[in-house]
């Protein structure tokens, strides 16, 4: 294995002691930290997350703090999506966008006070450009990145787990709510909430000194449901039709070319950054779209880590943002952003490493017909 060159811009989660003992094999720089990508049998952890429960360190997933007098002001210019309704423990997905409406990361914003959000992001500098925003608009506002660090479970399980611990109030939690919590003194909050769509939760811990004291916790609570480490894996991902910010999007793209046109509301103030750009391409109309993507073969192919081309008729139509071997499906899938001419059922190519291979568009979630 290659060794990781200690630098001080590359941190460790508060996990990272915990995943090392239990055999993590990959690990990838994710806002600056090490996030665990597998322990060594990527099919047994899919199938784990499908039938049962996983554990994941997202301590990468970091939170971008507005705490102040203006912090919901601020929160709410740099969101396309209404927050003014937004109550204390209630969260909600935003695609942040530039001036000119191109997604730059699409967080969980969650309310923690009337005066304090946090921005739980994706794989982006959204600190450095909440601070500037709040400069430019001379707002009184904090902008910090507190001690804060997720825990993800998930599975159909893992609300048994969950409520084995904090008790079945997490029950009764909705999608994006979440609540306080403690256990043996660790300061936490629970959200429903998770990057799968197999059900889970996402245990934030504010105190980044008593990770391995969780990650133990929460490991010998889950015995008895088969609980194990495991992380995002590409496969469910990609079937239950969860964007990856950073992977699916280009320089250009803006949320109604990547299905997130329902969580953009255009009537939010005009000092929203990008909402103008919004409102005209929603009138437009967007020139992309994304669908899914199946390739022919039956034997699964190496995930290249870049796009590839789309093609219709010899000519490019758009590009394979991403692909994965689907265990369910048993075919080689992925997305597809393409030009809004193409639709579903439509034959095409993807030329890959000089190699033209034939696929269909389909629908997102991808379903057992798409075989």
């Amino acid at each position: 294995m290659a060794e990781i060159f200690p630098h001080t811009s590359l941190r460790r989660s508060p996990y990272y002691d915990a995943t090392i003992a239990e055999g993590v094999s990959v690990m990838h720089p994710y806002n600056r930290m090490l996030m665990p990508l597998g322990y060594g049998d990527r099919e047994e952890e899919y199938w784990r997350l499908i039938d049962g429960v996983s554990m994941w360190d997202v301590g990468g997933e970091r939170q971008i703090q507005l705490k102040g007098p203006d912090a919901a002001r601020l929160a709410q210019i740099l969101s396309p999506r209404d927050l003014s309704r937004c109550v204390e423990g209630q969260g909600k997905y935003v695609a942040l966008c530039d001036h000119a409406g191109t997604i730059i990361n699409d967080p969980i914003i969650l309310k923690i006070a009337d005066d304090c959000f946090w921005f739980s992001i994706a794989d982006s500098d959204v600190g450095l450009w909440s601070r500037c925003v709040a400069a430019e608009r001379g707002l009184d506002v904090e902008v910090t990145e507190p001690d804060v660090s997720p825990l993800a479970v998930q599975g159909p399980m893992a609300e048994d787990v969950v409520a084995s611990i904090f008790g079945d109030w997490v029950r009764e939690l909705r999608y994006f709510w979440f609540g306080d919590a403690e256990i043996n003194g660790i300061p936490l909050k629970v959200a429903r909430s998770g990057w799968s769509k197999q059900g889970g939760f996402e245990i934030y811990l504010m105190d980044g000194t008593r990770g391995s004291e969780l990650w133990n916790i929460v490991k010998e609570a889950g015995q008895p449901w088969g609980i194990a480490p495991g992380y995002p894996t590409p496969s469910e991902r990609i079937e239950s039709g969860l964007l990856s910010w950073a992977g699916d999007c280009d320089a250009k793209t803006n949320p109604f070319e990547v299905r997130l046109g329902r969580f953009v509301d255009l009537d939010v103030p005009d000092d929203v950054i990008g909402i103008a750009a919004l409102r005209q391409i929603a009138a437009e109309g967007a020139k992309r779209h994304q669908l899914g993507v199946v390739m022919d073969g039956e034997e699964p192919m190496a995930n290249s880590g870049h796009w590839f081309d789309i093609v219709s008729d010899g000519k490019k139509v758009g590009d394979l943002t991403n692909n994965t071997w689907s265990y369910k499906l048993r075919r080689n899938i992925g997305f597809g952003l393409v030009s809004s001419d193409c639709q579903i059922g439509d034959q095409v190519a993807v030329l890959r490493d000089g190699e033209s291979i034939p696929a269909k568009l389909v629908q997102i979630p991808f379903r057992e017909q798409d075989r």
